[in-house]
């Protein structure tokens, strides 16, 4: 039997659609303009500029504390860098996460981009690398999604993705996925990795924000003085994905994607339903 609390009806997913558009959309004005000597904190306010635009707010400055519309972590920092006056640099791996509440509803994604580096190309493709399995990682999560019995099954597939990359990459395991509502983080946890309980049953009404971070070696990591950013203690690069990701009764729907999930999803054999 599937537990009422964590489950929405039809019509509260499809009340989740437009946040999540606007979390898209914030994300997308920081890939346009993300280059070197670019500050964090520009990169904050043109994420900021979407969502106050489209009338909603940052769900991050609900977290008490917290003040910023992103997080914004460069290199050795592999999340809840705290945006500011640090200018970006040829080759640097920046993952940007940000979230928008709209009518009393979230969305929650994030992305990573290498920035070129013509003089470093190996340091380029190296991260590169870590990006590409980091997010790879996210969509063989949600394809697990599609099919799974437990949510526990997508920890699985996104640990498998990674390990089959060959790398050695590490996965951290003190910070985890989550789902997603009326509020920014809600029961369950999503693990990024296998662990021997399955889980709660996937079901219509379940909506997950899938997000693997992954790192080039150590999983060991430590928070900063600021009292926020998580960086890796040996200096290895890390890379974090995100997606809000709604199941119905049709199949799923990657809430954060203007397209679904359809590109991501590809690779897998899994077509994204739209919520009816």
């Amino acid at each position: 039997m599937l537990r009422r609390g964590i489950y929405k009806t039809a019509s509260q997913l499809r009340s989740m659609v437009e946040p999540g558009q606007i979390t898209a959309d914030a994300l997308q004005a920081v890939r346009e303009i993300i280059a070197p000597g670019v500050t964090t904190a520009e990169l904050d306010a043109a994420a900021s500029r979407v969502i106050t635009g489209a009338g909603a707010r940052s769900n991050f400055q609900l977290v008490r504390g917290y003040r910023h519309t992103t997080c914004v972590s460069v290199n050795e920092q592999v999340v809840h860098g705290i945006p500011g006056d640090r200018a970006l640099e040829p080759g640097d791996i920046v993952s940007i996460d940000a979230g928008a509440e709209y009518r009393g509803w979230n969305g929650d994604s994030a992305i990573t981009i290498v920035i070129p580096d013509p003089d470093r190309p190996e340091l380029v493709a190296s991260r590169e690398e870590l990006s590409r399995v980091t997010e790879g990682s996210m969509w063989a999560g949600i394809a697990a999604l599609a099919t799974a019995h437990h949510i526990g099954e997508v920890g699985a597939a996104i640990e498998d993705h990674v390990v089959a990359s060959g790398h050695g990459y590490g996965i951290l395991r003190d910070y985890v996925g989550h789902g997603i509502g009326r509020k920014m983080h809600e029961a369950p946890s999503v693990f990024n990795y296998r662990t021997p309980d399955p889980g709660p049953r996937v079901g219509p009404g379940l909506v997950l924000a899938i997000e693997p971070m992954i790192v080039t070696a150590s999983e060991e990591t430590v928070v900063e003085d600021d009292g926020w950013t998580v960086s890796t203690t040996d200096g290895g690069d890390g890379s974090h994905w995100e997606h809000s990701v709604a199941v119905h009764d049709g199949g799923i729907w990657v809430l954060t994607a203007p397209d679904g999930g359809a590109a991501g999803l590809a690779p897998f054999g899994v077509r994204p339903r739209e919520i009816a």
